[in-house]
């Protein structure tokens, strides 16, 4: 690996870092970066995936104080996270990546108008207010999201671009509208996903050292400096800026192709 291409990915980790702890979308920075530095695709998913987790880790830890979710929510999301992530990554390493990559665009749109137009959804649905108190969610409710849970990790585990913005789709449709507290949410899921590609992905020597070893310092460093700068951040901008990136990615993988 060459010395530019090392200071280039590590520059490009931190950023991903940093989107990822504060809206989502690090992979769209990391990833095709690590594409361009002459890495083959499948093994710089599985390296962007390693290398990113533990900045995911880090901005888990610091959100834990705004982690405010009943066990009977949080054991069955985070059951389906692990499974879902395990699953997707095996079917990396077995399936040709292009396949999936055509969906990611969709799956990205969904998420974005799903979050953005979550008030509405659940006026639709005849729940006409937000749930302040997530232990007032029912077995049904919480069954369905971690079925749909199991399909986000499984896409998470696969590619796993944008999960951030599903997650927080799904978190909209329950009721949730703190964008703090879906943050933390959406971070501790995210993380548990992808610690399950992560296992995989070690396990069956896809992962790249050199090039991880440098992300890894990028991702950690701007993992913990977005945490910080999203809990400061005006919630309300914070929300535009979502829904903004979301559609902007959305875009941009619909007009590539890729």
């Amino acid at each position: 690996m060459h010395f530019a291409h090392a200071i280039l990915l590590f520059f490009a980790a931190a950023i991903a870092g940093t989107l990822n702890a504060v809206a989502g979308g690090g992979s769209f920075v990391s990833f095709p970066v690590l594409l361009f530095t002459g890495v083959p695709a499948v093994e710089a998913n599985a390296t962007n995936t390693v290398a990113l987790w533990p900045g995911l880790a880090a901005s888990t830890f610091v959100y834990l104080k705004r982690l405010d979710a009943p066990l009977r929510l949080l054991i069955p999301l985070l059951v389906t996270s692990l499974a879902g992530g395990w699953a997707g990554a095996v079917l990396l390493l077995r399936t040709p990546q292009h396949t999936f990559l055509h969906l990611v665009p969709w799956l990205l749109l969904s998420g974005t108008l799903l979050f953005a137009l979550g008030n509405q959804i659940r006026a639709l649905a005849g729940r006409t207010s937000v749930v302040e108190d997530l232990r007032q969610l029912s077995w049904q409710a919480i069954l369905v999201s971690s079925v749909l849970e199991l399909l986000l990790a499984v896409y998470g585990g696969y590619f796993g671009a944008g999960i951030g913005f599903v997650i927080l789709g799904m978190l909209a449709a329950l009721g949730m509208r703190d964008v703090l507290a879906m943050g933390a949410i959406r971070t501790l899921l995210a993380a548990a996903c992808n610690v399950a590609a992560v296992v995989t992905f070690i396990w069956a020597g896809a992962v790249l050292w050199p090039q991880c070893l440098v992300m890894l310092g990028g991702a950690l460093t701007g993992g913990w400096f977005g945490a910080q700068l999203a809990q400061t951040a005006d919630p309300k901008k914070m929300r535009y800026a979502v829904i903004g990136i979301g559609l902007g990615m959305s875009a941009y993988f619909f007009i590539t192709g890729r």
